[in-house]
């Protein structure tokens, strides 16, 4: 079978004889290709070129607070390097073609030697590059196996020195960072190979756990619309047992529970008490399978970062949530401590992806908007993921917790228009979206749910019909629930006296990628020269997904709700000081969440299953994903895999067609806002266009839908 047929098409001038004169690292000697260099010309520091696209939009002259020391010390910067334009398009095409089966590179993994040694960089352009960093006083620590990496540290005072911009303090709502004021320069001799510097700031991503938000504690009195909808009789805790019923996992540990695989989920923190792990699985019955091993690793011998409160939260649903879907398979929590300019879990999945035995399947469930990243964060996020999945690795990220948004730490409501997250929207790894349960809106909870538990705690009865996960006023089905027949204008709910209690942008996320590359006027909207990432080969064609030429998010979800309908996670999380609790008597008494932070680990534990029965490396699933939900939906969609109405046993994926993931905002931008105070997102900020509808086949809200677990992996038989 081919897939590509089924899916569709001061110092003054330095010579080059530079790199001669300085002693270079060993490292960086022996990395890179053969080619003919790049740089071709004298290197000339009167002639510069500037790095546009590498401002974070909090360094502006309301945050700053003045230069930092000449002599504060950056740790560990990454100068990232392009590869030629041909070798980047010779990568692209045989990415295609490992993941085409019966064509002859099908599966043929690349090491990160081999990749930098074909598609990488010329060594002799590592080289100058290097020696110029070193001539500017830098230490340079090392070449990443593929070539596209630089790793060196130095001063602010050498940053400003080499690159033309100056390190300053910020005060941000209260929060010290520090960042650079300016884009960098650098000669115009070393632009044809150098594309930035990942990072000159101290910005990180953030967690996607969000804490639990009943609608009975927003104040809200459910209207006629549902009549049987009531919160607090109906309140179901989703333990791994549910999880498992919900979306048919149980057939497919008949082959095993994935048993041999090892899942790593990339950490900043260490889990609060390990203890919390252990009393998770044997409380819900996860201890029957007895090959699972535990562990906690520092890659590359990064410094341990010990526990971080509140992340460590994040790291408790990570493994907890990964092992309730593979119950077999190693979970290895993989953390680093993150540097001053640089996350711990990008510095663990750079060591681990530059291992000889490097990992099959990871997850992440951290996020940050695309155009407050930048150029140089997005292309750090791109080419750790581009080297992980020419490995054969399976990378999972979560795909953000405020609607189409991605823009709020400020979760009252989106003032920056339509964003995706940075660390989910490449080409090269799955966007976990996130969806909530239909039955309490439809008032048939007692058909999907038992009135006792099983001895773990299980009550769910069958697969239960789903709706995108969305807190907000904004949503039609909140809206309607609450009394109201539209979200905006005065007599809309979101300017109502109970919809004040909605104001909120918790949902899952979901949007093209606007902002990879480029620079936005108006930051951090997506406006400008930005650009997001060109629609990759598996997504083109897929119905309902639009022919807008970029890369959409998200691919595909799960249940990831907070509790807004009467249903969230539950997970053993003890850590006072983060907002957990002991994980003693029923676990109705234990820590609870809701976030897309859950759906990255489960659907990475879901990919354990699948490599244990096909094959221990498959590498980005989305070209499986999506030739299957291709010949699922066909050219018109399938009324039997309708979410809605329940589906067929047969569907590999559940269509979620009812409800919105939209959410309140206050912007100028991608905000309608006929009147009052609060609008409602919007593809046009001049008529009602929410962002966004969930549709039938692929739509912004839900990706191609949810899962039935069992059919996806007896399906993968089609790419052996």
């Amino acid at each position: 079978m081919n897939l590509l047929s089924i899916v569709g098409k001061g110092r003054a001038v330095l010579g080059c004889a530079l790199a001669l004169t300085v002693t270079l690292s060993a490292a960086a000697a022996v990395q890179g290709s053969p080619r003919q260099p790049a740089i071709t010309k004298k290197i000339d520091e009167t002639r510069l070129a500037r790095l546009v696209g590498n401002v974070r939009p909090e360094a502006n002259s309301r945050n700053d607070r003045g230069a930092v020391g000449d002599s504060m010390q950056l740790q560990h910067l990454q100068l990232l390097l392009k590869r030629p334009a041909d070798s980047e398009a010779a990568l692209s095409a045989y990415m295609d073609r490992l993941q085409t089966p019966g064509n002859r590179d099908y599966h043929n993994w690349l090491t990160a030697e081999q990749l930098g040694a074909t598609y990488g960089p010329s060594t002799a352009d590592i080289d100058t590059v290097s020696a110029w960093l070193q001539m500017h006083g830098f230490q340079v620590n090392g070449v990443s196996p593929s070539g596209t990496r630089i790793d060196f540290s130095g001063t602010a005072g050498q940053v400003i020195e080499a690159f033309k911009t100056e390190i300053h303090q910020l005060d941000v709502k209260g929060e010290k960072h520090f960042a650079n004021m300016q884009d960098p320069q650098i000669p115009e001799a070393l632009s044809s190979v150098v594309a930035g510097v990942a990072s000159l700031h101290d910005f990180k991503p953030h967690a996607m756990r969000t804490p639990i938000t009943p609608m009975t504690a927003k104040g809200a009195t459910p209207s006629a619309v549902s009549p049987n909808y009531t919160v607090d009789a109906n309140y179901q805790l989703v333990v791994p047992a549910d999880l498992q019923t919900i979306y048919d996992f149980t057939p497919a540990y008949k082959s095993g529970a994935g048993q041999g695989q090892t899942v790593i989920l990339l950490e900043r923190t260490d889990l609060y008490s390990n203890a919390d792990y252990t009393t998770f699985r044997k409380t819900f019955g996860l201890n029957a399978y007895k090959s699972s091993k535990f562990s906690v690793v520092h890659p590359g011998g990064c410094v341990d970062p010990g526990v971080v409160v509140g992340d460590d939260g994040e790291a408790a649903v990570d493994v907890e949530w990964a092992a309730a879907a593979a119950p077999g398979a190693n979970i290895e929590l993989a953390s680093c401590a993150d540097s001053s300019t640089n996350f711990g879990a990008f510095i663990a999945l750079q060591s681990l992806i530059d291992e000889r035995h490097r990992p099959a399947i990871v997850s992440l469930s951290y996020g940050g908007p695309e155009s407050e990243q930048g150029a140089a964060g997005n292309l750090y996020v791109y080419q750790l993921y581009q080297q992980a999945a020419a490995e054969g690795v399976s990378v999972f990220v979560s795909a953000g917790d405020s609607g189409a948004a991605s823009d709020s730490q400020n979760y009252a409501y989106a003032h920056n228009g339509i964003n995706v997250s940075g660390l989910a929207s490449t080409p090269f790894n799955l966007a976990a979206g996130g969806t909530d349960y239909a039955d309490a809106f439809l008032g048939t909870t007692g058909n999907y749910w038992n009135s006792t538990n099983t001895a773990v705690y299980g009550s769910a009865k069958s697969y239960i019909p789903e709706i995108p996960w969305n807190d907000s006023c904004a949503s039609h089905l909140i809206t309607l629930a609450l009394g109201y027949t539209v979200p905006y204008g005065t007599g809309g709910s979101c300017n109502s006296t109970v919809g004040a209690g909605f104001l909120d942008t918790a949902a899952g996320s979901g949007g093209p990628s606007a902002c990879a590359y480029g620079t936005p006027t108006n930051p951090p909207q997506t406006s400008g020269t930005c650009q997001g990432y060109r629609k990759p080969l598996w997504q083109r064609g897929v119905y309902g997904n639009p022919n807008d030429g970029v890369r959409d998010l998200p691919d595909v979800s799960l249940f990831a709700a907070n509790g807004v309908w009467g249903h969230y996670y539950v997970l053993c999380y003890s850590d006072p000081a983060g907002g957990g609790g002991p994980c003693t008597g029923a676990p109705s008494t234990w820590a609870g969440a809701g976030g897309t932070s859950f759906v990255a680990p489960i659907l990475a534990g879901v990919q354990a299953l699948v490599n244990q029965r096909w094959g221990r490396y498959q590498g980005n699933p989305n070209y499986a994903y999506y030739l299957l939900a291709d010949f699922e939906y066909g050219q018109h969609g399938s009324t039997a895999c309708n979410s809605t109405n329940g589906t067929a046993k047969s569907c590999i994926f559940h269509d979620v067609t009812l409800g919105d993931m939209d959410v309140n905002c206050r912007g100028k931008v991608n905000c309608y806002r006929p009147s009052g105070t609060n609008g409602v997102l919007s593809v046009s900020s001049s008529s009602y266009k929410p962002a966004y509808g969930a549709t039938s086949g692929w739509d912004f809200a839900t990706g191609i839908g949810t899962l039935d677990v069992n059919q996806l992996v007896r399906s993968w038989v089609w790419f052996k």
